[in-house]
């Protein structure tokens, strides 16, 4: 079986692997990460977003031959429970997490857009979590997050 080498949460990784696997079972399966999670299966909820690069992908639809050599973070290398990164800490200050399930997916759309637009307004948080589902109906909170995760980043 070929291998596939990238950089997962800043650690040099190598995985042998059918290189068409998914990441999404690939970050579940052999490296065991509970963070991403398998929602819709297509891509359309955004429950297992990582992030490759600076850009929020679907895991469930990413190929692993599609990576390699490539920076993948996923929710268990955004932040500790000792260091929580500033989106953590906001959607705990916003009481932007409900069921929890969507919520890894969220923060690392979120995480994506604030590497590329620190500064984001209200429309551009909602236009970068529009393709996040949340049945829970805490989108307003979310942005709220976002954009104070934003700030506080900012003042740093």
């Amino acid at each position: 079986m070929p291998s596939v080498r990238f950089r997962l949460n800043g650690v040099e990784t190598e995985v042998d692997a059918d290189p068409d696997s998914s990441l999404l079972s690939i970050l579940r399966g052999s490296l065991e990460m509970a963070g991403p999670h398998f929602g819709c299966g297509s891509g359309e909820c955004g429950a297992c977003n990582v992030i490759v690069g600076d850009h929020a992908v679907a895991a469930c639809e990413t190929p692993l031959w599609s990576i390699a050599d490539k920076d993948v973070t996923s929710i268990e290398g955004l932040g500790s429970e000792q260091r929580p990164h500033p989106l953590q800490r906001a959607f705990i200050a916003e009481q932007a997490l409900q069921c929890g399930y969507c919520v890894s997916g969220i923060l690392m759309t979120a995480a994506a857009l604030l590497m590329r637009n620190p500064r984001p307004s209200d429309a551009d948080v909602r236009g970068a979590l529009d393709r996040n589902l949340c049945r829970c109906g805490s989108h307003n909170r979310m942005v709220r997050a976002v954009l104070r995760a934003a700030a506080e980043m900012d003042a740093r």
